[in-house]
């Protein structure tokens, strides 16, 4: 089957209705959200922890079983970082106080340039895909650019994408680059789709080594109401 796409905006005009398109193109939890439990896994070298996991209706993740404070903060802020994403926001409600400027295309995509409140921001999109993210975030940048994306029929979730920040007036990299490999999974009997597996390599920076850690999240089940 052939599928017709539709001309890009020209450089230099509103290409608001197309940024629009991919925003609401992104994978993300029905209103009604039950949470969800399951066993976690941290894996970094030659060392395992193991324990388990809640993420309740209101997205706030709990980790039991883990005796190591910082081992924990790492799978809950995993966790936290998952749930927030799949916050379902309106594109008004998000953006309604920017505009959007076709900037131009490469193999990522086409540039768009965002003026208004988040002036300064830039995206690039694909296919109804976002494929770049460049926001300043609490006095630095952060930069991501998407490799290869799941789909699931109710919008897309990315499966590898890099993340890299820098100081927003020199541009020099503040830590190495991380590169992401997130799996996911539904729940059982639910159709929710959750993260099942995410491996981070990070760069060696300065003296910093480089470094990969795998989160794994293992027999997931919608949380039941007490």
């Amino acid at each position: 089957m052939t599928i017709a796409t539709t001309s890009l905006p020209a450089q230099g005009s509103d290409c608001r209705d197309a940024f629009r398109a991919a925003y609401e193109n992104r994978y993300t939890w029905d209103p009604g959200f039950p949470g969800y439990e399951g066993r976690c896994v941290w894996i970094q070298a030659e060392r395992t922890v193991e324990g388990s996991f809640k993420v309740g209706a209101d997205l706030k993740a709990a980790v039991e079983g883990v005796d190591d404070p910082e081992v924990a903060k790492a799978i809950n802020s995993q966790l936290w970082e998952v749930a927030i994403h799949r916050v379902r926001r309106s594109f008004d409600q998000v953006h309604g106080e920017n505009t959007f400027t076709a900037g131009d295309n490469s193999a990522e995509g086409l540039e768009v340039i965002v003026g208004g409140k988040n002036s300064g921001d830039r995206y690039r999109i694909r296919d109804r895909v976002v494929t770049m993210v460049h926001r300043h975030i609490h006095g630095t940048v952060v930069t991501i650019h998407t490799g290869s994306i799941t789909e699931t029929g109710s919008g897309y979730l990315s499966h590898t994408y890099t993340s890299a920040y820098a100081d927003p007036a020199t541009g020099a990299p503040r830590g190495g680059l991380s590169r992401f490999t997130d799996t996911f999974a539904t729940l059982p009997g639910s159709g929710l789709w959750v993260l099942r597996e995410r491996v981070v390599a990070v760069e060696a920076h300065g003296e910093t080594p480089a470094s990969e850690q795998t989160f794994r999240f293992l027999d997931c089940q919608v949380l039941q109401a007490a």
